[in-house]
């Protein structure tokens, strides 16, 4: 197809090539759905909420309490989050898989599906076990089998998770097959003292992991509830031909996770960028992807993704908007 989605382009009303990266990301566009005429529009961003055990172990800068506090400010409206979907024209959801806060008060775009409150400390034993991260799982898949039921092509996760860089960068060494020390990054702004306990942590839950017989409670023993939401989310958008559009670490992760037990989920993604965290080129790499923007960004969530979308809806208008030079009596010179 890929030969078809070129000639197309070389057909329209500019001289071949003129349009840079942005017609290589056409190209990418197009054949995550498989056609020509790909669209960006309608589309859906979900914010998959978790707690992670982890954060007991001293992985983090942050307590778990501000998992709930920003999950209140995003449906408040007032989040970074908020601010990029809605320069995107991009309608937001958030879904809490597993914090450990009480319950939020009803809110029409919250879903409160918590599997658990929280994650187990995965440095010291499973964050979670097969059945756990398979409800998790179906949790992700049935948010993207409802957005595409109401008419979304592109499906953008994001997350919001204290302590989530660890289990990232543990799915990472495991499912990247790179070294644990390499994966580990400085998250929402560890100092060096957290950080050695981090590279400890993720360590320890990776040899621990990579011991493991079965696959599916490897990658359980060392994720979280929202990453394992965002994986399903990832393979059912695959599954039904969509556009996934990755955000930062966190998100690669859990693509990594469903490119590994749904395989063939990567060809409907497209990385949204490369974050400053360590590890996260290397798990794009692993997928094969090459992402959009390098703007060193590292916020989580879905900011990425939502920052890169105007770009593939420029892509889209490129395929769809673009008369052809034959259509206007021109001659190819070029």
């Amino acid at each position: 197809m890929i030969d078809d989605i070129r000639a197309h382009l070389d057909a329209l009303a500019k001289p071949r090539g003129a349009m840079g990266r942005l017609e290589a990301l056409a190209e990418e566009l197009a054949l995550t759905q498989g056609r020509i005429d790909a669209r960006t529009s309608p589309r859906q961003a979900v914010l998959f909420a978790g707690d992670h055990g982890c954060v007991e172990e001293g992985v983090s800068a942050w307590p778990s309490a501000v998992t709930q506090m920003m999950v209140t400010t995003i449906l408040s409206g007032r989040a970074t989050s908020n601010a990029l979907a809605a320069a995107a024209n991009c309608p937001l959801r958030v879904v809490d898989v597993g914090m450990i806060a009480p319950k939020l008060a009803p809110h029409p775009h919250f879903r409160d599906a918590r599997v658990a409150q929280g994650t187990q400390p995965l440095g010291q034993r499973a964050a979670m076990d097969v059945a756990q991260f398979d409800a998790a799982w179906g949790v992700g898949v049935e948010e993207a089998d409802a957005a595409i039921d109401a008419g979304a092509v592109l499906l953008i996760a994001g997350e919001m998770g204290i302590g989530n860089t660890t289990p990232a960068a543990c799915l990472t060494a495991l499912l990247a097959d790179i070294e644990p020390d390499a994966a580990v990054g400085r998250g929402a702004g560890s100092d060096d003292a957290v950080l050695v306990v981090k590279r400890r942590v993720v360590t320890a839950a990776v040899a621990r992991a990579a011991a493991m017989p079965d696959r599916r409670a490897a990658i359980a023993s060392v994720a979280g509830f929202e990453i394992a939401a965002m994986a399903g989310f990832y393979a059912a958008g695959a599954a039904r031909g969509v556009t996934v559009l990755l955000d930062g670490y966190v998100a690669t992760a859990a693509a990594l996770i469903a490119e590994s037990l749904a395989p063939g989920s990567v060809r409907s993604m497209i990385a949204a960028h490369r974050s400053a965290e360590p590890g996260h080129g290397a798990a794009l790499a692993a997928l094969g992807l090459t992402p959009v923007l390098d703007w060193e960004m590292r916020l989580g969530e879905g900011s990425g993704a939502l920052t890169a979308l105007p770009l593939l809806d420029a892509a889209a208008a490129l395929l769809n908007d673009v008369v052809r030079l034959d259509q206007i009596g021109a001659d190819r010179a070029d």
